[in-house]
């Protein structure tokens, strides 16, 4: 399934805005341009990926954007009842709620499965020459997708094009980790710590022993598709490579709600996005004190929001 939008262009003018510097403004006239909006193609992830990615898309058709959905069918080695089945054990599976470890194990048999299934379907996309010929000769100038699944982030390398991804999380906090985000254990929790940003000194025993065990589990299912973009790509290359050279990451994430920790600038949070019921909302200010050596530090968070 595949979204290819076609974004209106647009002039850039400076102005007016250096009118009082003439010298610097006849000197800017030189890098003045048409910028141009290019074809977007939509690579989403089935599923409840796609339900959060689909209102996002249909609100970039009603900005003055020209769209065209386009429906590609193509074979796969497995048939609807076994879909079904395989999503309704991985639903209920998760509803059980086992103890550490138990809880961080029955993930790891669910993400192996889910990447199994989702992995043939991908293989079945990638090697189907006539579709992928079609879409090198559409010319798309980006990819919007969901890394989740690699599979949009292995077109948008092949068609030579950068990717931006829509997402809510990867395995292993390989979207911080690829996109060289620090990530001090002492304060930043893994996943299945049931730890906050504030731990003691066993505590960060046990985050730095989780992520030892993060190498384990994501080297089990990253492996197949290591494989698999290293044979569509005709060279070798590696998980964390691949998603590394994403242009924009626009992450489902509430600052709010998440432990603070440092981010690259070509990564947005959007936490909210997906509200059903939306407010106005202009400017937002938070306010956070903290003692630090004895005297009061004021954090000050400022959101400017426009009516999207």
């Amino acid at each position: 399934m595949f979204w290819n939008l076609d974004v209106g262009w647009c002039e850039i003018w400076l102005l007016g805005l250096l009118s009082h510097r003439p010298a610097f403004f006849v000197f800017l006239l030189g890098f003045l341009s048409l910028a141009e909006g290019g074809k977007l193609l939509v690579i989403p992830v089935d599923g409840s990926h796609w339900l959060s990615m689909k209102p996002v898309v249909e609100r970039v058709t009603k900005h003055g954007n020209s769209s065209l959905y386009t429906l590609r069918t193509y074979s796969v080695p497995y048939s609807t009842q076994e879909v079904t089945a395989f999503l309704e054990n991985f639903g209920s599976s998760h509803f059980n709620k086992p103890p550490f470890p138990g809880a961080a194990i029955t993930m790891f048999h669910s993400m192996m499965e889910v990447f199994r299934m989702f992995r043939t379907q991908c293989t079945s996309l990638l090697f189907n020459k006539e579709l992928m010929q079609d879409l090198k000769e559409e010319k798309y100038d980006a990819v919007l997708t969901d890394p989740f699944i690699l599979c949009g982030v292995m077109v948008a390398e092949y068609l030579g094009v950068p990717n931006v991804n829509f997402l809510r999380g990867l395995p292993c906090t390989f979207d911080y980790i690829s996109a060289r985000c620090p990530s001090p254990l002492s304060y930043v929790p893994r996943m299945f710590s049931q730890s906050t940003d504030k731990m003691d000194f066993m505590q960060r025993l046990k985050n730095l022993l989780i992520r030892q065990v993060e190498f384990y589990y994501c080297s089990c299912v990253y492996e197949p598709w290591e494989k698999l973009a290293s044979e569509f790509l005709n060279k070798e290359v590696n998980v964390l490579e691949l998603i590394s050279r994403s242009s924009v990451w626009l992450l489902r994430y509430d600052f709010v709600l998440e432990y603070p920790r440092p981010i690259m600038p070509n990564m947005v949070y959007i936490g909210g996005i997906n509200c059903a019921v939306k407010k106005t909302l202009n400017k937002v200010g938070i306010s956070h004190s903290s003692n630090i050596l004895g005297t009061n530090l004021i954090v000050l968070f400022i959101i400017c929001l426009d009516n999207i």
